[in-house]
């Protein structure tokens, strides 16, 4: 079974599949010892590739190429790939979806902001028109041979919402995301209009949705949960502390002890992604991977 129909298995199995926000390659090295499922997270990935905030500054290539990373380093995890709006037209969007599937993807998200374009979760997002947007859909949708598609909607007006989902819904895309669902009363009214057509749910600390754990949303009709910065986020609290205290003890170094890193654990990790390495016998079973 190819990559993109191991995560459609995944999505459509009982449960809802998680799939967890990695930055760089280092952060995708530690989430894949727990979770059978990364998500290419934009705004992870403007933090660490660019230094800037996710609103515009990726360009195509840089993403291809670390994506193709990943699968090298990661041959058995789902990899969900966040494209924003494409790249702004609809021929550089089936591009770049040719390309990742050529490279091992899983899937796609492709949403229908316009520029200048901002993070699902803040104010000031502005919408595509429907008609333009399920055109530049249509045609990724044809592009594809296997990838799995995500059609994501930014719409903030209540009834636009429930509008665009239906109408997203109608398609050929295999999961719809509401970004910045602001409440559980919110996810019953777009299950409701999206029919038996997988949902996916967003959350990252500090959003606008609210926190639910996986059998929440499994209770909500919710297949696919997406956590856009959990790594991002720790890396930036844990680099903080270990710097400050750093400059405290007058940059003596901690002593290390079984429960830190030194050398030796850090090699550790990062020899597992070493790609002759990746022989089918010596590969760890993952629950939810075939």
């Amino acid at each position: 079974m190819n990559h993109p129909n191991r995560l459609r298995k995944a999505v459509l199995d009982d449960g809802t599949t998680p799939l967890i926000g990695v930055f760089d390659m280092f952060s995708a090295s530690i989430a894949a010892r727990y979770h059978d499922g990364l998500f290419v997270s934009g705004f992870g990935f403007a933090a660490s590739h660019y230094g800037l905030p996710d609103i515009g500054f990726i360009a195509w290539p840089d993403l291809v190429a670390f994506v193709q990373r990943l699968r090298l380093a990661f041959p058995r995890q789902h990899l969900l790939v966040d494209i924003d709006d494409g790249y702004v037209d609809e021929e550089t969007a089936c591009h770049v979806v040719q390309h990742l599937e050529a490279i091992g993807a899983s899937g796609v998200i492709l949403e229908d902001q316009k520029r200048p374009r901002r993070c699902g979760h803040v104010d000031g997002k502005q919408v595509l028109p429907l008609d333009e947007y399920l055109n530049k859909l249509e045609m990724v949708l044809e592009s594809r041979q296997d990838l799995l598609v995500v059609a994501r909607t930014d719409a903030t007006e209540e009834a636009e919402i429930l509008r665009r989902a239906k109408a997203l819904a109608a398609t050929d895309a295999d999961v719809i995301l509401v970004d910045g669902v602001r409440s559980v009363d919110w996810i019953r009214k777009v299950r409701a209009v999206i029919g038996d057509k997988p949902l996916l749910f967003n959350q990252i600390a500090g959003g606008k949705s609210p926190r639910l754990s996986l059998s929440e949303l499994n209770e909500l009709g919710v297949h696919v949960a997406i956590y856009s910065t959990p790594c991002l986020f720790a890396a930036q609290t844990a680099i903080d502390q270990a710097l400050a205290e750093l400059r405290k003890a007058d940059g003596r170094l901690p002593e290390h002890t079984p429960d830190s890193v030194g050398v030796a654990e850090c090699l550790a990790l990062l020899e597992r992604n070493i790609s002759r390495h990746h022989r089918e016998a010596e590969l760890p079973a993952i629950a939810g991977i075939d």
